[in-house]
């Protein structure tokens, strides 16, 4: 028997699109992504709660009300298995009983959304205490910060692109502080993709050079262990002065270095006196 394209189109869903799974820390996400999939199947409808019940079968039912409960029945079935398909192993178990699906999209927006309520009251502060650090990529936290302000959207909080601009900028961590002294005294107004765009260049570049991420280029002198012996019979050593369990002040681990083929101590060197 050859089945409808709809019917195909419907079972076979995961062939055009794929869904997290709910975990329970992710419901706005996941909640508007299984919205639109079930809008795209056309079966949204089912979990609409002014939706009557399905009809049961009688004697005398026509035709028409026979096809249309049908329908109906099939497409619940459908939207509570895509729904189901889409939970963690957790929550899987916890509502695989329930038959109707339209139960369990209410039970989960009740636990959910009341959660979420929970944590937007956190949302101001968590946007006005954001720091960001020198060994994380300044472009992914202004994303964060991104998304902050995407949350405070949703609270009907607004928070204008000019001063999202002047806050990256003032956030920026430590190791910026030349650039963002450069940005603040710029009489350039930059938009939040300008400002984007000058920070990946910046970041790109100062990635090469090794100055920022944990990259910063080392200054530290390499050392090495020469057994020849010079004129007095004795042999080089050359020793780490980064290292923590030489004694700098030791005459024994008395530090050297090699200029032009020459032995040059700390001391001659200038280091204690002329």
């Amino acid at each position: 028997m050859e089945k409808h394209p709809e019917t195909s189109f419907k079972v076979m869903n995961q062939d055009f699109m794929k869904l997290d799974r709910f975990d329970g820390t992710n419901y706005t996400r996941w909640k508007d992504k299984m919205m639109f999939f079930l809008t795209a199947l056309k079966i949204w409808y089912v979990l609409d709660p002014s939706l009557p019940k399905v009809l049961v079968a009688t004697p005398v039912e026509s035709a028409e009300a026979k096809e249309e409960r049908v329908k109906h029945q099939e497409d619940e079935l459908l939207c509570r298995g895509h729904i189901l398909n889409t939970l963690s192993d957790r929550l899987y178990y916890l509502f695989t009983f329930v038959q109707s699906p339209r139960e369990i999209w209410k039970a989960l927006e009740f636990k959910y959304n009341t959660e979420k309520q929970g944590a937007d009251k956190f949302i101001t502060m968590k946007f006005l205490e954001f720091i960001m650090f020198d060994h994380v990529s300044v472009l992914d936290q202004v994303h964060e910060l991104q998304i902050l302000v995407s949350k405070l959207k949703d609270l009907n909080i607004e928070v204008s692109e000019a001063l999202q601009v002047r806050v990256v900028i003032a956030k920026l961590p430590p190791s910026w502080n030349d650039y963002r002294k450069k940005l603040l005294h710029s009489s350039e107004s930059f938009s939040l993709e300008q400002l984007h765009k000058h920070l990946r260049i910046e970041e790109e570049t100062s990635i090469r050079d090794g100055k920022r991420l944990g990259k910063e280029s080392d200054s530290n002198v390499n050392f090495i262990d020469v057994n020849k012996s010079n004129r007095f019979g004795k042999k080089r050593k050359f020793v780490d002065v980064n290292s923590s369990t030489d004694n700098i002040g030791s005459k024994k681990n008395k530090t050297c270095f090699i200029v032009r083929g020459k032995d040059i101590s700390r001391r001659s060197a200038g280091f204690g006196r002329k």
